[in-house]
């Protein structure tokens, strides 16, 4: 296929991507029903999006999750996602509606489109073709692009840096390419992470990862030099996005700070004794408590940053009080993490979108997964296709997409796991998937030519 076929193909599948989103914001329609599944924040964002809306600041009306007291400022959820919110009930009224549908277009274009871009870098043009197709049916992104929470445009956010990063090292990699050019670039990665920062803090271990492959790229490669000044740029945009929310958290609870205080809140009931080691990715009603229950009486009625400092030392003192335990509990939640199968207590929606998602296509992640890795060394079958852009950096590109899964996963399973949490590494093993469905029509496709061929040759009785 040329490359308008291509373009042809690819706006089809975002069309299609955007009315499978619609669809399912009008199935969910104009209010909160079912939660189960991991949308349980959206009651959460929705009332939050309201106070905002209405001049009340990020404050809830009465007392609230995790241990916020009425009318107190609250810094635990994204501010970006819910000033989005805010947003759309200001211009539309309390419509939830329009919410999911301005989400479920933005996100259905946003998606397929970054995932072609960075699957033809790393594949070629047909592979990226297949992930972006994935991608637009894959009933998980349909579902959480049509929810009241961040985890879609959070993903978009990912992806979105990861495309910029690879077309700054191909900048970088160019000296003529100018300066201009790479500072852009640099601009729009600072853009790109402190956005998606802002969504969501998960993504912060991923970012030092980034700025050490960057380093380590740029250095075997001999330009280093030339990669400080696009990086540093970067680095100082991020930082002058989250400023406004570190200085408001500073103003009213007297900490300096990320911008949402949920990272210590997460790790203490992660990793609670009520666990023993068997973790738990809802808390289990059989225990008796709550989770704000599980908060020690003297830390109660602290502001969100200091309850969330204090909650972070008492859950590193749980692992060092019995680091075996610790070990125990992260290994239970890979099942957790990992699940594809149906559960009785998820909705039927939820076990839907679990098996006609990951479930159905993990076998093909695997198969590519092992496929590229094998392809990916020189002489291999990544190396004899032509890139795209005329670079030699899949194998590069490769590894950043390998480390940005393992260290996504690793910081899931040693605090909390979940489903949803794994979606944006399922963003990234659909290009494995579409390599390795690539790769197997290619083998079927041999194999017909072949049979035909050889009955061509058979003489005629």
């Amino acid at each position: 296929m040329n490359t308008q076929q291509n373009h042809r193909i690819l706006l089809a599948i975002i069309v299609l991507s955007v009315l499978l989103r619609v669809a399912m914001a009008l199935v969910l329609g104009d209010a909160i029903g079912d939660i189960r599944g991991g949308t349980h924040d959206q009651i959460s964002y929705d009332a939050l999006a309201q106070r905002v809306a209405a001049g009340h600041g990020f404050s809830f009306a009465t007392a609230w999750w995790p241990g916020v007291a009425a009318d107190q400022p609250t810094a635990f959820w994204s501010y970006l996602y819910t000033l989005y919110l805010a947003g759309v009930y200001t211009l539309f009224g309390h419509s939830i509606l329009a919410a999911r549908l301005i989400q479920a277009v933005l996100v259905g274009v946003a998606m397929p489109w970054l995932t072609w871009r960075i699957g033809r870098r790393l594949f070629g043009p047909r592979p990226a073709l297949i992930a972006a197709a994935i991608n637009a049916v894959y009933f998980y992104f349909i579902l959480y692009a049509a929810s009241l929470m961040s985890e879609a445009l959070y993903m978009v956010g990912i992806l979105w840096i990861v495309d910029t990063a690879m077309r700054l090292t191909l900048a970088l990699a160019n000296p003529a390419g100018g300066g201009g050019r790479r500072g852009r670039l640099g601009l729009e990665l600072g853009l790109a992470m402190g956005v998606t920062l802002l969504l969501r803090q998960a993504i912060s271990p991923f970012l030092l990862v980034l700025a050490l492959w960057f380093l380590w790229l740029a250095w075997r490669r001999g330009w280093l030099r030339r990669a400080l000044g696009p990086l540093a740029l970067a680095a100082l945009v991020m930082a002058l996005l989250l400023l406004p929310f570190v200085l408001r958290n500073y103003r009213l609870f007297g900490v300096v700070g990320m911008p949402n205080t949920n990272v210590g809140i997460a790790f203490y009931w992660a990793n609670h004794p009520i666990y023993g080691a068997q973790f738990e990715a809802v808390l289990s009603p059989e225990h008796g408590v709550s989770y704000q229950e599980l908060i020690p009486p003297e830390l109660r009625g602290l502001n969100d940053a200091l309850l969330d400092r204090a909650l972070l030392q008492r859950g590193v003192q749980l692992v060092r009080d019995d680091p075996g335990r610790y070990l125990r509990l992260s290994l239970s939640r890979v099942p957790i993490y990992f699940q594809f199968w149906p559960s009785a207590h998820s909705s039927l929606l939820s076990n839907a979108a679990r098996l006609l998602s990951f479930g159905l296509f993990l076998p093909f992640m695997l198969y590519g997964l092992i496929l590229a890795i094998r392809d990916a060394r020189p002489g291999r079958r990544l190396h004899s296709v032509a890139s795209p852009d005329g670079s030699d950096f899949r194998a590069a590109y490769l590894i950043l997409t390998v480390l940005f899964m393992v260290t996504y996963t690793i910081v899931h399973l040693i605090s909390w796991a979940n489903v949803r949490y794994r979606l944006p590494v399922d963003a990234f093993l659909i290009l494995f998937a579409a390599y390795g469905i690539d790769d197997l029509w290619q083998r079927l496709s041999r194999r017909r030519v072949a049979r035909r061929s050889q009955a061509h040759l058979q003489p005629s009785n």
